[in-house]
């Protein structure tokens, strides 16, 4: 693994109750900075779940309960002074379905910057629109018509659209769960592209059912199943000479 980069999100003993049920189990995982790590494993084995306790996204549901550690670098973010806010403004989310708001391509890449107060003058907020457009490769596409609709876009561009609201506010750490799984081939290609520029300047947790996607976007890749975290390590390794048999019997086909 490139060790070029200090670790950014370290969880310690991590574990997570829906009610009474418990959905993970002790999971410890450093994850590198400005690099991509790929939660892999099928459906229900928690990867999802895990990836919502980085910026607690768990909060909002009843009844969850969570035991052990995340910190972002050195700050335990589950500790009652934490601002979930500010968090969020640090640790941003990409979701499986684009989810633009009923707002203008405008408006929707210049909500964060909005609320965070992030410039001064009306002419700051337009470099950071059209900063975070360019920065999606979507700038060229919709500059005759940003005060538009973003839901008028097609799926592949609402969904940069969405990675554009994602880093206006430029956060460090940017979750992605399954953000390619309504897309078609050519638009994954888009935002498979998009990933790998982006970890320059951030940390990238991607959610993926493809394992060819996991291979081809990730630096670092985790298995999980039924709520352990299986193995993890650097993705080429891992995919070619997995240390576990759950692992080897998944990523050949056997089950999943």
């Amino acid at each position: 693994m490139n060790t070029q980069f200090p670790v950014k999100i370290t969880t310690k003993n991590l574990s997570l109750y829906y009610g009474s049920k418990q959905v993970l189990f002790r999971i410890n995982l450093g994850i590198p900075a400005q690099e991509v790590t790929a939660l892999i494993g099928p459906s229900g084995c928690g990867k999802s779940s895990f990836l919502r306790c980085l910026n607690r996204m768990n909060d909002a549901i009843d009844g969850v309960r969570l035991q052990g550690n995340v910190f972002l670098e050195e700050q335990d973010i589950y500790q009652k002074t934490v601002d979930v806010v500010q968090l969020r403004s640090r640790v941003g989310m990409v979701f499986q379905k684009p989810n633009p708001f009923p707002k203008s391509i405008y408006d929707n890449v210049a909500y964060g910057p909005r609320i965070h107060g992030l410039y001064r003058h009306k002419s700051e907020l337009d470099e950071i629109v059209i900063r975070s457009l360019e920065r999606v490769g979507l700038f060229q596409e919709v500059q005759d018509r940003l005060y538009q609709p973003g839901t008028g876009l097609s799926g592949g561009q609402q969904q940069r659209l969405c990675i554009a609201r994602a880093i206006a506010i430029n956060p460090e750490v940017i979750l992605m769960d399954e953000p390619c799984s309504a897309l078609d081939p050519i638009a994954t290609a888009r935002v498979e592209e998009l990933i790998d520029e982006l970890r320059e300047n951030f940390t990238i947790v991607i959610v993926t059912h493809s394992l060819h996607q996991a291979a081809r976007v990730s630096q670092k890749t985790a298995f999980f199943h039924l709520g352990e975290l299986v193995e993890e390590g650097e993705a080429g390794e891992l995919f070619t000479n997995p240390l576990d048999e759950r692992t080897q019997a998944y990523i050949t086909g056997r089950f999943g």
